[in-house]
Order: C-alpha cells, then structure tokens, then sequence
C-alpha cells in the first residue's frame, strides 16, 4: 500500500512513523503479508509474535520511506499494469498507532476481495486514550494535506476511481476535506465515486452543515450507525450531549428527515454483532458486512441501491453470531512498525467507568517490525 501521512517521522525503522505532528506530507511504500485464509477468518488479524512469522501472523515485509514525485510516481506506475484503475483512500479513526493504521487496511482490502489500489492517509494520532483532544486537533490540523492527496489522485490520468473510505475521528479529516476539496473545485470531482462513513464521530449538527457545503453534485455518500456504539456514546458526554452522526436512530426524526433531503445512503449496523463490545468498528470486523462492501464496490454499485436495505440484510444473517476478531475480541490491530515500549493499550474500562459506558480492556504491546525484512 502507498501510505500517506502527516505524522512525524522517527529513525528507528521497527517505528517508522510517531503520534507526533510533522510539517510535511511524508509518504512510504508498505508491503504486508497476510497468513493464508485456511488459518483464519475474515475479520480476524493474527497479531505477530516477536519478528513475526507470515505463515501465521501478520507481517510487514517491507517499509521504504517516499519522496513525494517518487510516491506519486509509483502509483501511477502501478495503476497502468492495472485493469480496474481503482484506489481506495482509507482514513483512520482516534487512539490508532501508524502500526495499527497499515494493519487496519491490509485486513479491509484482503477481506473485502477488492480489486482496488490501497492508499493509506493516516494522521497523527498518539494512540492514547486520554489523548482525545490531541487526536481531534491533529484531525484538524491534517485536512489539508488529505485535500492536497486527493487533489493529487485526482490529478493523474492513471486514476481511473477513487473510493473514500473513513472511520470514526477520521470522518471529521475526510468531510472537511471533502468539502474544502468541493468549494475550490465548484464540486467534488466526478473521479469520486463512492465515500463510505463508518462510525463518525461528528456533531450530527455540523455534519448536516459540512453535507450542505459540499453541495448536491456529489457521489453517493453511505453513512454506516449503530445505537449500540458505546465509543460513540462516551463522545457525545464529552462533546455536552450532541449526538454523533454515526450513532443516530435514522428511522427516526429529524434524521429521517435529514438523509433523506441530502440523499445519504444510511446502513443500521445496530443489530449486526461481533466480539467488539464496544461495537465501534462492526464495519471492518463483521465478515458479513465487510464481504457485502467489497461485492458492492467491486460491482460499481452504491451501497444502498433501492433494493432490501443492506444493514436489513445483515442483521439476518449475522444477530447471534458474533466474528472473531483476532486472538484478543475488540481491540484494534497490532502495531507491526512500533517499537516495544513497556506500556500497555490504557484499560479502557478503568477510565471511562464514571461516564457509564461498559466497554472492554484493550490490552496489548507493540511488537518490533522485523529487521531482516526492511
């Protein structure tokens, strides 16, 4: 995958790139491996053990620090040997390691079946819990250079599509880019054909406002819910009990009413289960629903076609069957490029009690990226 960041680079190899803020766009070139789909489910990531094994875990082979003109130019490049001419952009969410990001996206592509050149756009940030507010500011501060990444994408003739996918913070990175991207072009490029919000931790009042903005000629936008989001529901107490769009009842008012008058493709992942008790991230881990987004896309279909509703549909085939998710239920992914550092993933529970939300430890060390592959 072709990684584009704003974090801050560091020199030792196994960590590649910090939570810290960096002035500049930095780009790398990731090559992971993903142990045969015999040994595992979709959904599931094989955390590595000390350098990793590929046979059974997830291993980044390969991590090469870009120049701009070098990164470009690789993509292009490789789109031409392509028949689908397609990449998907995937913005990551709070609390997530450079590490983890990459992990994130090999597990999405691979489970998904799509035929679609990764790119990564990860932004910085520190992978802490009670670093909530550092995370948002670093969203803020990043949505220019996801523009300018888009803008680029665009750009190339090689580029044939391009699919938007974001995940909780990462949502507030890829709408203001969105509509920066909207109001400097008159509209969103037709090159866009598909943004995907997963669990979006936006004011749903700035959400409405930020759809407005981007204005009617836009590709379709999904917008994936679920009322059972308890990450969600600890950020609506933060942010003073306004609601986060990606946690909203849409069968009811004013949110009916809203999607319907901005044409936002709405999928309920309310009754959808997995391991992840903090039902945050159903979108990536449910083998069900990760599978349908692939045949969609791959099909050049919008996620909600008039059709029986998708999250309709997946509730069927999934309520009562939880995925599993990894060797640990309902924790992010490894981080295969940190450097250990003797501290443990924050006890998410310990901290967040008080608020009244029941959420899971999430309990796990970074691992060393494998020397003798870099």
């Amino acid at each position: 995958m072709l990684v584009a960041t704003t974090r801050r680079g560091v020199a030792d190899p196994g960590r590649m790139f910090s939570g810290e803020r960096d002035d500049a766009l930095n780009y790398a070139d990731i090559k992971v491996s993903i142990p045969p789909d015999s040994i595992r489910q979709i959904g599931d990531v094989q955390w590595p053990s000390g350098p990793g094994d590929p046979a059974r875990e997830f291993v980044a082979l390969k991590a090469d620090r870009l120049g701009e003109k070098q990164a470009l130019g690789a993509l292009h490049e490789r789109l031409r040997r392509t028949s689908h001419r397609r990449v998907l952009v995937f913005v990551h969410g709070f609390n997530t390691r450079f590490g983890e990001a990459v992990f994130r996206l090999a597990q999405i592509v691979h489970d998904s079946n799509l035929q679609a050149l990764p790119v990564l756009f990860t932004w910085p940030s520190r992978g802490q819990l009670l670093a909530y507010t550092y995370d948002r500011e670093s969203a803020n501060y990043s949505r220019d250079a996801l523009e300018l990444l888009l803008q680029n994408l665009v750009k190339d003739p090689a580029v044939g599509e391009i699919d938007v996918l974001a995940h909780s913070m990462g949502n507030w990175v890829a709408l203001e880019a969105l509509r920066q991207m909207a109001i400097r072009n008159g509209a969103i490029p037709a090159k866009v054909k598909q943004v995907m919000l997963a669990a979006p931790d936006v004011d749903v009042d700035v959400f409405r406002r930020q759809i407005i903005e981007i204005g009617a000629k836009r590709p379709p936008f999904t917008l994936f819910v679920a009322q059972d989001d308890n990450a969600l529901a600890v950020s609506r107490r933060v942010w003073g009990g306004v609601s986060r769009v990606g946690a909203v009842d849409p069968n009811v008012e004013p949110y009916r009413d809203m999607f319907a008058q901005q044409k936002i493709n709405v999928v309920d992942l309310t009754d959808v289960k997995t391991s992840d008790r903090l039902g945050h991230t159903k979108f990536a881990e449910s083998p069900e629903v990760v599978r349908m987004i692939g045949m969609r896309l791959a099909g050049g279909q919008a996620l909600n076609d008039g059709q029986a509703g998708l999250g309709d549909k997946l509730a069927r085939i999934t309520t009562g069957a939880a995925a599993t998710i990894g060797t640990t239920a309902g924790i992010a992914l490894s981080a295969p490029l940190a450097i250990v550092d003797g501290r443990t993933r924050e006890n998410l529970g310990e901290h967040i009690q008080e608020l009244g939300s029941q959420v899971q430890d999430t309990a796990g060390s970074a691992v060393r990226f494998p020397t003798d592959k870099y």
